[in-house]
């Protein structure tokens, strides 16, 4: 079973990194951020099923 605090945290985590990236100008950058939080979510969750 995926342990969904930590899936939250690292997720919620990615977002604030994403968001002052954001407000530094750097969208590319947030972009980038968010792509790999939402890859590694995935493949943590995945893993967890099998």
């Amino acid at each position: 079973m995926p342990d969904y605090e930590k899936l939250y945290h690292d997720l919620f985590n990615a977002i604030t990194d994403a968001l002052d990236a954001i407000e530094a100008g750097s969208i590319l950058c947030a972009k980038s951020l968010l792509i790999r939080a939402q890859q590694a979510a995935e493949e943590t969750y995945l893993a967890a099923g099998e």
